[in-house]
């Protein structure tokens, strides 16, 4: 009768023991994908700043280029 019950409790415990092991395993995955997508919108936001600064460098020296062409005239 005793056995009986240690071996209930045992599966049991296992049991308790697997579903903690899947919730922090989850809780994981969660944080890692949480990270992953903010390395994501850090390089998005990168890359547009990036874009703005290269048209912005552009537009300068566009008129740099007018106004020597114009001085030149």
């Amino acid at each position: 009768m005793c056995c009986g019950i240690v071996k209930a409790f045992g599966g049991l415990g296992a049991v308790i023991a697997l579903i903690l092991l899947v919730v922090a395993l989850l809780k994981q995955l969660i944080v890692l994908v949480g990270f992953l997508l903010t390395l994501l919108k850090v390089g998005i936001v990168v890359v547009f700043v990036a874009v703005l600064v290269m048209i912005a460098l552009a537009i300068f020296r566009d008129r740099q280029r007018k106004k020597r062409d114009f001085e030149g005239v």
